[in-house]
């Protein structure tokens, strides 16, 4: 019998990463404090995330001045896409189990 939870992946497990992935795959990009704002979180808080993201390369981050003020942004990229898909699939398919 095969395990209902093994396609369910830990980097997505905290519902912070659920709701910038969320927002992420509705949105071509958003800078921070967009999803700062989306989400209610702190800057720390919002930054630890992101961070943890961008080093499984499931984001890219793009730093940047507009015209004197910096500005970042963030895209999934497309194997952050494909694994959040996949993780969803997962999800869906332990509800369906129940």
């Amino acid at each position: 019998m095969k395990n209902p939870i093994e396609n369910i992946l830990k980097v997505f497990e905290s519902r912070i990463r659920l709701g910038i992935m969320s927002a992420l795959m509705v949105n071509e990009t958003l800078d921070f404090n967009a999803l700062k704002e989306l989400l209610g979180l702190t800057d720390g808080n919002l930054a630890s995330h992101l961070k943890a993201l961008e080093q499984q390369d499931i984001i890219v981050v793009t730093k940047q001045f507009v015209g004197r003020k910096p500005s970042t942004t963030y895209k999934a990229t497309g194997k952050g896409r494909e694994l959040f898909r996949q993780h969803l699939a997962a999800l869906e398919e332990l509800i369906r189990k129940q």
